[in-house]
């Protein structure tokens, strides 16, 4: 009992003394002194190693403020509440693996910081940067209006299924407490950093790396043994009621010899679709039996996974929205992936899709890892791809968070896009017309290279002498569709190229394939007039430089823009014999790439000129 009361007067002349000095002064004299390391790492490597958390503070900062701050993204922010009822974030950023300085190699995510007045390493780390910072500075003084570069320290873990946090601790903090916010333990939070070697002493201030959502994993395997062993007899049961329905009905189709027809899954899924969808397609996987991101296989995923995933479909984490689905950034485990969500009356769609992806291989092709099914929602899951659409970079870039793109990106653009369309056209065993060619689908990863996407409208043709089909309706964008597909449903390659020539004009001018009259503001007027106009005046290249986008400030090759220029009208031909294939058109692209890359050398490096393609090829 004295014992308990000595800590219970203890308690109440600290928490006296806890309200005499702010909060800045206090946690600035102890993050200064606290001792903590970096999660180190081996390999230097520009390219993250992980996906990882930081626990921020808003500090009266909005989403979009508090993402510009971190570096982030918006969409990656996750709210939480403490158990005070405060509100922070959870912010996902990429994790990479860097040398700091001469003697330091650890897991960092990087961002700039703009010196203000009055500002001290302490307020920076603190007040800006949640406590995560480190090093602020490198020991130097700060300068009003300087940009500095500021390391935020993360972690990977294979063992975290939620991802590692970065966490400053706070005051009042435990380590059972901390362990209870973010659904961890403190043995794993422990194994995780060794530089806490006492486990009832921890001091705010410290950064620790939490292993998310690890805790109760194994209790959960051992409080539902007997359910396991149960389920295994039941299936083992269900498996062999399975196997003596097949030979009876292997019986009975020997018997009378009837060729079975093939059952078509053209129709909206029911929970049970996922077995049908086994059946159909080639030996799929699910994610237990493989690493989807491991093989070229499709591999199918539970509700739970695409759940868990996408936050349960969070809002914020909605990063498209199409006429067949919304679009959704996930994680699994380290990679991030895209979810689309489809209604189930969308099952034409899907499977056109799912047919068409688990064949075709390509680097200028959005690849599919998976798909899943059931709750009246169909589902596709693909590669991430970094930078958005061709469409958001090309048309009011600035407003949607891009640079311009040089004309060197775009030609590169142009190649990857064409070698990709050729390759369905061409390369696969099946011919396979796109029928939604436009810049919107048309991805650009990290390094501005681009893969065609949505295959959602994609029709088998046969390769023959003649390879027109009809079309049962009218589908694609208006501003793409060709003549023939408008007026007499008719279908080819030759539609693609169509649309090919179109997506050339706007690499071109930055116009919309459709856009207001300004004329008559009741009308729309297309950009293959505006092209045409432009070929029927005299001088090609005077009436081309009044219509070549005016982001690109007068930087590019005027006779590259020109050739391009030519290809787009050999493509935009209304007649479709007279269009050319896309492996027609594949060698004149690769040499105005090649050409427009000697020219931006020959320029010396202006910063101009270089915008948006540093990292382009």
């Amino acid at each position: 009992m004295a014992k308990l009361g000595f800590l219970f007067f203890l308690t109440l002349f600290l928490q006296h003394h806890h309200t005499s000095a702010s909060l800045i002064d206090r946690r600035s004299s102890i993050a200064s002194t606290a001792v903590w390391q970096p999660m180190y790492c081996n390999a230097v490597d520009i390219n993250p190693s992980c996906n990882s958390f930081l626990y921020v503070t808003p500090e009266g900062r909005n989403l979009s403020e508090t993402a510009s701050v971190f570096n982030g993204s918006a969409s990656l922010i996750q709210t939480t509440k403490r158990h005070s009822g405060s509100e922070d974030m959870l912010m996902g950023v990429p994790c990479m693996c860097e040398a700091i300085n001469n003697t330091l190699t650890g897991f960092f995510h990087d961002t700039q910081y703009k010196v203000e007045k009055d500002d001290t390493p302490d307020t920076v780390k603190i007040k800006i940067f949640s406590g995560l910072a480190m090093n602020v500075g490198d020991g130097k003084g700060l300068y009003e209006h300087d940009t500095i570069t500021v390391h935020l320290p993360c972690g990977c873990s294979s063992t975290a299924s939620d991802g590692v946090l970065s966490y400053a601790v706070q005051e009042e903090d435990t380590l059972s407490t901390i362990a209870s916010l973010f659904r961890s333990t403190s043995q794993d939070i422990l194994n995780l950093n060794p530089s806490v070697t006492n486990p009832d002493f921890i001091k705010p201030g410290w950064v620790l790396f939490i292993p998310m959502g690890v805790a109760g994993s194994s209790k959960k395997k051992i409080g539902h043994l007997s359910i396991i062993i149960a389920a295994c007899i039941s299936a083992a049961i269900l498996l062999l009621c399975v196997f003596t329905i097949i030979l009876r009905m292997k019986r009975r189709s020997s018997q009378h010899n009837v060729e079975t027809p093939e059952i078509k899954m053209e129709r909206a899924p029911s929970n049970t679709s996922i077995a049908a969808l086994e059946s159909r397609f080639f030996p799929s996987m699910r994610i237990t039996d493989i690493d989807p991101f491991q093989t070229e296989r499709p591999v199918i995923f539970s509700l739970k996974v695409v759940g868990d995933a996408t936050a349960n479909f969070d809002e914020k984490r909605k990063i498209g929205e199409g006429g067949y689905g919304s679009v959704y950034l996930g994680f699994i485990g380290a990679h991030e992936i895209a979810i689309k969500k489809m209604k189930a009356s969308k099952s034409k769609e899907f499977f056109a899709e799912l047919k068409v992806l688990c064949k075709v291989h390509h680097i200028n092709v959005v690849e599919l890892i998976g798909y899943a099914a059931g709750d009246d929602h169909l589902y596709l899951v693909y590669e991430y791809v970094q930078n958005g659409s061709l469409n958001d970079h090309l048309h009011d870039p600035l407003l949607k968070g891009h640079q311009p793109l040089s004309w060197t990106a775009r030609t590169q653009i142009a190649l990857d896009s064409a070698r990709g369309i050729e390759y369905i056209h061409d390369h696969t065993k099946a011919c396979y017309v796109h029928r939604d060619i436009k810049t919107s689908n048309i991805l650009l990863d990290n390094g501005l290279r681009a893969k065609v996407a949505d295959f959602g409208l994609v029709k088998l043709v046969q390769r023959s002498d003649e390879e027109e089909c009809v079309a049962t309706r009218l589908v694609g964008t208006p501003g793409y569709l060709p003549p023939e597909s408008v007026l007499e449903l008719h279908m080819t390659t030759k539609s693609d190229v169509y649309a090919f020539g179109v997506v050339l004009a706007e690499l071109i001018t930055g116009l919309r394939a459709l856009m207001r009259d300004n004329k008559e503001v009741n009308k729309m007027k297309s950009l293959i007039s505006i092209m045409r106009k432009a070929f029927k005046s005299d001088g090609l290249e005077s009436s081309l430089e009044t219509i070549i986008d005016p982001n690109l400030k007068d930087n590019y090759p005027i006779e590259e823009v020109c050739k391009m220029a030519n290809i787009s009208m050999w493509c935009l031909n209304e007649d479709p014999m007279n269009r050319p294939e896309m492996r027609d058109i594949m060698p004149t692209l690769s040499q105005i790439h090649l050409t427009s890359i000697e020219w931006e050398a020959s320029l010396g490096g202006d910063d101009e000129v270089f915008s948006g393609v540093a990292n382009g090829r």
